[in-house]
């Protein structure tokens, strides 16, 4: 063998040896972090921003009625929040009142205050009415949430709604939120807010809000008690079991899912793009080949500070009716924040996650305002979702009678 040849096979050898380690480097840097492949992906408006408010609940609603206009082909439109929020405020001063002053006046509201006000005064684009009628590019409700608290204890001390109070809460509505159109044009068409509501087909009735407590009878429905049900709507009552089997029928037969729950807790990382509900209890050998020993070696402050990186999966805890009940009777379970689901992952452990629309804008995290909630923290975690009523199994709707 000349030496020309011994060098050559040298090169190559080297060659398949770097290929090899770029390779191996490549797998065990794909061992972190998750990875996620899709089972269901619905159709779904682009991503807005909420911003300096508590209107979540509308930002969540709003794009579940976006969606459902893509899902019956009326195509893809920009709702107004802001038309919903404006009306909610003269709905929920007027509750305020009724109750002495033992109303919510704050930003928070629930599914069916949109609901409401689609049914009441309809619905108006985005580009009919922005909501922002201050020098600001987002939306920033800090200083009008306060005055809309301090004028609406007035009447209550007073004992009295005057014609004058209500000149001025519609005044500081104005001031705030812009004045409201009577009529508008779009689409080269010209709409009432009524009439574009009745245009674009969607009937509040078609919805419905459905939970899973055990304080209440399966079956039968009750006022959820969380501040912001400050109208004391009630909900279909359900084993958590069948309302996964909700959701995941929703889904998978092109319904998207209005969800409403805790994001309080460390599992939920919007930066990270996911919603966890880890088990650092759980036994060694649930834990992947490669990380077995190293978790047998560690305390249980030290597997959450490491499941706590979000560096990929690690077991999650199996949640039954009576924990999730522990939770939400503990207060450690809150309403906090209503989003927007859309589908379905699976990461590479095969456990399911929920594809997740938020409203903090698209900046926030590198997923463009998406995160994935594992199944565990959805069981744990929701406070109660809004689907349609077709959206629900048979067998499910016929023990709630609808």
């Amino acid at each position: 063998m000349n030496k020309r040849l011994i060098i050559s096979l040298m090169l190559v050898i080297a060659m398949l040896s770097n290929v090899s380690f770029a390779q191996r480097r490549a797998a065990k840097a794909e061992e972190k972090g998750y990875r996620f492949t899709p089972v269901v992906e619905l159709p779904a408006t682009p991503v807005k921003n909420q911003a300096s408010t508590g209107t979540c609940w509308c930002f969540a609603t709003v794009s579940f009625i976006e969606s459902e206009l893509l899902r019956k082909g009326k195509g893809e439109h920009d709702l107004s929040e802001m038309f919903i929020v404006r009306h909610n405020y003269i709905n929920r001063m007027r509750d305020n009142y009724l109750r002495r002053g033992k109303g919510n006046l704050s930003q928070g509201s629930l599914s069916h205050n949109v609901m409401r006000v689609i049914s009441e005064q309809g619905i108006v684009p985005e580009e009919a009415y922005t909501g922002i009628n201050y020098d600001s590019k987002n939306h920033n409700h800090r200083e009008f949430s306060r005055f809309i608290e301090a004028i609406g204890k007035v009447p209550v001390d007073l004992k009295r709604e005057s014609p004058e109070y209500w000149k001025l809460v519609n005044s500081l509505l104005d001031i705030y939120l812009g004045p409201l159109p009577e009529s508008f044009t779009y689409l080269e068409q010209t709409f009432t807010p009524v009439s574009f509501a009745e245009s674009l087909e969607i009937n509040p009735d078609d919805y419905v809000e459905i939970t899973s407590f055990n304080h209440f009878p399966f079956y039968t429905t009750f006022p959820l008690e969380v501040p912001d049900n400050w109208a004391h709507a009630h909900f279909y009552n359900v084993p958590i079991d069948e309302l996964i089997e909700i959701m995941d029928y929703s889904l998978h037969n092109g319904y998207t899912v209005n969800w409403d729950g805790d994001v309080s807790e460390k599992g939920f990382s919007h930066a990270n793009g996911v919603a966890i509900n880890p088990d650092v209890a759980a036994p060694v050998d649930t834990y992947s080949t490669t990380d077995r020993a190293r978790f047998e070696a560690m305390t249980t402050t030290e597997r959450l500070d490491e499941v706590y990186k979000f560096e990929g999966p690690f077991p999650e805890i199996n949640v039954t009716q009576e924990k999730r009940q522990e939770g939400y009777e503990a207060f450690v379970t809150t309403d906090d924040h209503l989003m927007h689901v859309t589908g379905i992952v699976q990461d590479q452990n095969g456990t399911k996650y929920y594809i997740t629309k938020n409203s903090w804008g698209t900046e926030r995290n590198k997923f463009g305002g998406y995160l994935n909630m594992s199944e565990s923290y959805v069981r744990a975690k929701t406070i109660f979702i809004m689907v349609h009523k077709d959206a629900v199994p048979g067998h499910i709707r016929e023990k709630l009678g609808f």
